[in-house]
């Protein structure tokens, strides 16, 4: 008996519950019309503000699912530049920033272009450009070759692992990367919601790099997504989601991996996880919005280092309540110098005391009027 999805005679024809799926396929494209229409709304400045704090999450989150953090700063300066945005305070960004950035800009944007192998090849050298995944040579730029071995997702420690999941022999690559490229570029029956979702399985299940696959195979569906949309700008974050439900997305994945051509599940969970995405985007638009509204209320007030540091910092993710402490920590200064920076900033109308009680007085920003 089989034990991979892709081992089964009938692979890869996938089929799903339509009856079961059609109602929330429905309501997903409901919220997504909502949304682009909302943002069509607002000012082009706003949108390209909203796009460039989506894109941001999306490159972040998708290479936080596999272990890896980049710096928030890079990411965002590098996204900036290459859409020619005016932002202020851009940093120099690495090289597996860019290339990632590159990656995830060149799907989104370049979304009706066909995909190709020779496409594909240059998103995994942008990966990694170096040939180096962490402190390992990898094979950069061509599908894997299973010199070392059978491609194998495992966990444990050495000489206790546990096989998850084992994709399909190099000797195959070529033979199963033809049929989904041509269905990836050719299928047109098949809904692009659905279509985004078939397309991550399908890639993660063939495997055909040596690393970067989860990355690669989230870009896909994010192109998709795009051509469902019928635009460039991201408004909702589909990585951002997985990252906060990243074990019951490897659960279901190897679920599905072990299983029938039947994908209802997958469908089901991925369709719900794009549904929390798009519903979730609403709270940090509000943020981008509100942060748009104060920085054109407040472009003329003077603020030292550390007043724009801290309100930078209160404006994106700050976590916890505010106080004369922990400015002190944070801008490394005196908490006599946090106070008067902070009293400087009450009277400039940047900061209120919160109205949330505690041990010591907290401060949050006010509210644009």
């Amino acid at each position: 008996m089989p034990t991979y999805l892709h081992q089964r005679p009938d692979w890869p024809v996938f089929h799903w519950n339509s009856e079961l799926l059609l109602p929330l396929v429905s309501l997903v494209r409901n919220r997504q019309g909502r949304l682009i229409g909302k943002m069509a709304a607002v000012g082009f400045e706003l949108r390209n503000e909203a796009n460039l704090e989506m894109l941001t999450l999306d490159v972040l989150k998708s290479t936080e699912i596999e272990g890896e953090f980049l710096d928030r700063e890079q990411v965002r300066s590098s996204i900036a530049r290459r859409l020619g945005l005016d932002v202020s305070g851009l940093v120099n960004s690495d090289r597996n920033v860019d290339g990632m950035v590159d990656l995830m800009l060149d799907a989104t944007r370049n979304f009706e272009k066909s995909l190709s192998k020779e496409r594909l090849f240059n998103w995994h050298e942008w990966l990694f450009p170096d040939g180096k995944s962490g402190m390992y040579s990898i094979i950069s730029g061509n599908w894997r070759n299973d010199s070392t071995g059978p491609m194998q997702v495992v966990s444990g420690p050495l000489g206790k692992e546990k096989v998850h999941f084992e994709a399909p022999a190099a000797g195959k690559l070529e033979n199963e990367m033809r049929i989904f490229l041509d269905w990836f570029n050719l299928d047109q029956k098949t809904d692009l919601v659905l279509k985004a979702a078939v397309a991550h399985l399908w890639f993660v299940t063939v495997h055909p790099f040596e690393d970067g696959n989860g990355r690669i195979a989230r870009a896909l569906s994010d192109m998709l997504l795009a051509r469902s949309d019928e635009q460039f700008f991201r408004f909702y974050s589909m990585s951002s989601q997985i990252r906060k439900e990243r074990s019951s997305y490897y659960d279901i994945l190897e679920k599905t991996q072990k299983g029938t051509l039947d994908i209802s599940n997958w469908l089901s969970w991925f369709l719900n996880c794009l549904l929390l995405a798009i519903e979730g985007s609403e709270k940090i638009l509000e943020k981008t919005t509100f942060k748009h509204f104060f920085w054109l209320k407040h472009a003329k007030t003077p603020l030292n280092e550390r007043q724009n540091k801290l309100t930078n910092l209160l404006l994106l993710d700050f976590e916890g309540k505010l106080n004369t402490s922990k400015w002190a920590k944070i801008a490394k200064c005196s908490q006599d110098t946090a106070l008067r920076d902070i009293q400087d900033l009450m009277t400039k109308e940047v900061l209120q005391k919160s109205e949330q009680g505690g041990r010591s007085t907290n401060y949050e920003l006010r509210k644009v009027e």
